[in-house]
């Protein structure tokens, strides 16, 4: 016969927590409809944050710049140690054969000397650091044998030299990659951002930059400044002929610059061979603390780690490469956004 049991009702304490859980529920979902929904950043925040980020980004590209210089150097290095070598094998290969010759020939006189038939059998160090048997080697052998062990000695020097560079180099090659991924990391965040503006935002930060480039350009035709002499006036020159070529990491000219590879770009066209980073050309020349003694063409340098450089265009104005989604132009050093820090005549 079936069982007729009442249901077990809940108890007191379940009740309460459902009932506490379900209220709890309920006002999550009231503030959740009536929260405002998140505010989208408006133009000038989006500017504030894509700036920042092309600051880092150039910081950034003048690392790269600087690995890929150091990365060419070693390479060129690699290949002439890896010739010398070649050709010191070479070298030694054919005092070796000079060795048996002299060997031979002594044979047919006689027998070989034992001086010689010892080294022929083992290190010339070894038998050298014997002073005892030196007396038993003619001056011609002797000559000899130095010339061995000297290119022997040189032969390692240039091996060991040879391969510490290789793996300086692998190092550097990692470093390059990383400061690349670092780069276009810091570029496409930028990018995503201003992809975030309308089209009517996006036009008004353009005339806002068209703006800013027109006022420096004026400011420069009515206060030229200290004139330019001599090779710095030919390298602002050939800048200001590359007024409106784009900025892009790592270039260095003539279709598009990075800032110290728009000022390289300018010196060379002078005549003048100035290192490829900001960080390397501000060690050259002679520096000015002073804004009011910088000449126009001096190369001028932003930021406490250098990592930005133009050409002073008087005024208090630079010519440069500033960042990327511009071009190369006039500028005021104090809307840089890092500090005047010196400058050098090159």
């Amino acid at each position: 016969m079936a069982s007729h049991r009442r249901p077990k009702q809940p108890s007191r304490t379940r009740v309460t927590v459902l009932t506490t859980a379900a209220a709890a529920a309920v006002a999550l979902s009231a503030n959740a409809a009536n929260a405002a929904p998140s505010e989208k950043p408006s133009k000038d925040e989006v500017k504030a944050k894509v700036d920042a980020l092309y600051q880092d980004a150039e910081q950034a590209t003048e690392k790269l710049d600087g690995a890929k210089e150091k990365q060419d150097k070693l390479e060129k290095q690699i290949s002439a140690l890896q010739d010398n070598v070649a050709r010191g094998q070479e070298d030694l290969n054919q005092l070796r054969d000079g060795l048996g010759s002299m060997a031979s020939a002594q044979y047919r006189t006689g027998g070989i000397d034992p001086s010689v038939a010892l080294f022929l059998s083992s290190n010339p160090d070894d038998y050298l650091d014997k002073a005892s048997a030196m007396d038993q080697l003619s001056s011609q052998q002797v000559e000899a044998l130095k010339k061995v062990q000297e290119k022997q000695r040189e032969l390692a020097q240039q091996r060991q030299e040879a391969s510490e560079k290789l793996k300086d180099l692998s190092d550097t090659r990692a470093e390059l990659k990383k400061k690349k991924q670092e780069v276009q990391g810091k570029l496409a965040s930028a990018q995503k951002l201003l992809n975030s503006l309308t089209a009517k935002e996006k036009a008004a930060l353009d005339e806002q930059q068209s703006r800013a480039s027109r006022a420096s350009e004026r400011t420069v035709l009515g206060s030229p400044g200290k004139a330019a002499s001599g090779r710095a006036g030919a390298a602002f020159s050939a800048g200001q002929s590359k007024i409106g070529t784009p900025y892009v990491y790592g270039a260095t000219g003539p279709g598009s610059f990075d800032c110290s590879g728009f000022t390289s770009w300018s010196y060379a066209q002078a005549g003048v061979s100035i290192p490829r980073t900001s960080e390397s050309q501000a060690t050259i020349g002679t520096r000015i603390y002073s804004q009011s003694d910088l000449q126009v063409g001096d190369l001028v340098f932003f930021f406490g780690d250098l990592h930005h450089v133009g050409l002073y265009a008087g005024g208090g104005q630079v010519l440069h490469a500033p960042r990327t989604g511009t071009v190369v132009r006039y500028e005021s050093m104090s809307t840089i956004g890092g500090a005047f820090q010196f400058g050098v005549r090159v």
